[in-house]
């Protein structure tokens, strides 16, 4: 990240895995929810997963009938399954221990100079309930989750509050907050995803001066 960026006003973070460690919690979660299948299929769904850490729960368990098991499955299961998976990571979600202590601490200390907002591929209700159990809501002017896209989250956040494109960012970890990110035309920081450092990348917090 510029360590003059004088013009970045807005900040816009993902959740999963820049503000909370929770991709394996989840991994293991998809595997809990589809363990009456082939564990090879399964270990395909896993790999999808932590490779493409922006997109929602709805859309990989979509991913899992459609692309793996070549089926057709209705929004209704979709949302079936969604909800069993809530309740399976729901108790290992909720740990302090967890949270990003670099990110929380930025955050913590910077809320008064930036205009902070989550986007995130977490369930929207789940996201907020955890958001409100760690303390940090009052940091963020809004907390945005799935079935919404990441693209159109941006979108949103951009439209509602009229911000400026260029002085907004995302800091992500996965390809997918990239995608929604230049989509969007603002600026993108990769965060905790050593495929990311090839794009402007935070390596620490602790090294930020903005």
């Amino acid at each position: 990240m510029n360590r003059n960026n004088s013009q970045l006003k807005n900040i816009l973070f993902d959740f999963d895995g820049v503000i909370l460690d929770s991709m394996k919690i989840k991994g293991d979660g998809f595997k809990e929810l589809f363990k009456e299948y082939d564990k090879e299929l399964v270990s395909k769904l896993e790999k999808f997963h932590y490779e493409n850490g922006g997109i929602s729960r709805f859309e990989k368990i979509r991913y899992f009938y459609n692309d793996i098991l070549g089926q057709e499955v209705s929004k209704e299961k979709v949302l079936e399954l969604s909800y069993k998976f809530s309740k399976i990571i729901e108790k290992k979600l909720y740990s302090r221990e967890n949270l990003i202590k670099d990110t929380i601490e930025f955050i913590e200390k910077n809320y008064k100079r930036f205009n902070f907002h989550i986007v995130s591929g977490a369930e929207h209700d789940e996201l907020n309930k955890l958001c409100n159990f760690f303390g940090i809501s009052k940091y963020f002017i809004s907390i945005n989750g799935s079935p919404t896209t990441k693209e159109l989250l941006v979108e949103n956040v951009i439209s509602k509050y009229s911000y400026k494109k260029e002085e907004t960012a995302l800091i992500g970890d996965s390809i997918n907050d990239y995608n929604a990110a230049t989509k969007n035309s603002i600026k993108f920081y990769g965060y905790n995803n050593d495929e990311l450092k090839k794009y402007d990348y935070i390596y620490s917090f602790d090294e930020l001066d903005v």
